[in-house]
């Protein structure tokens, strides 16, 4: 049986769309083609016909996740204070416990760091948020300290994930959500 381009082009995209929930909750190694696959009521030798390779997939899961956050980024930075608003939703118990729906920083760039893989996707998705912490600062050094910003907030969440103590999950984000708030007073 044949199906339309149109079919074709949603089954693609609800690929996309359900590896980039997957990847960034359970990571790229531990996503399986075949379970993945069999998720969307598909087979293991159809996801050939849409990419090439999972490091294809990987990708366009990757831009996928960035444009999804992008929007409540967005809506973030046109905050009265956009800053501290961006800082209580990235270190929220939400994005703590909701990996699958948050930003993919946390979650895939530490795996594509370590398979030695790094993504344009990732260098982008960081520059749109560096760019945005940056225009809520001032001075000379404000390039610098969103740099520091985005490092400090990233690597919470990543501690506060890794965690089986949820008192010391919330500790860690509350501890550095008020660090970073008080350090831009």
């Amino acid at each position: 049986m044949r199906y339309s381009q149109d079919h074709k082009a949603q089954t693609h995209q609800r690929i996309i769309k359900e590896a980039a929930a997957r990847f960034r909750r359970d990571g790229i190694g531990a996503t399986g083609l075949q379970p993945l696959m069999k998720a969307l009521g598909l087979t293991h030798g159809g996801f050939y016909s849409h990419f090439a390779s999972k490091d294809e997939l990987v990708e366009k899961a990757l831009q996928a996740a960035g444009e999804e956050v992008e929007g409540v980024c967005a809506m973030l930075f046109a905050e009265e204070r956009p800053l501290e608003a961006f800082i209580d939703r990235y270190l929220s118990e939400w994005h703590q416990t909701s990996p699958h729906q948050g930003c993919p920083l946390p979650t895939m760039s530490s795996e594509l760091g370590l398979r030695g893989q790094p993504s344009a996707t990732s260098d982008t998705i960081l520059n749109a948020r560096l760019e945005q912490v940056r225009g809520t600062l001032e001075g000379d050094d404000a390039e610098d300290r969103s740099i520091v910003i985005m490092s400090t907030l990233v690597g919470a969440l990543l501690l506060s994930r890794s965690v089986e103590n949820p008192e010391l999950a919330r500790r860690i984000l509350d501890v550095t959500r008020d660090h970073l708030k008080r350090s831009q007073d």
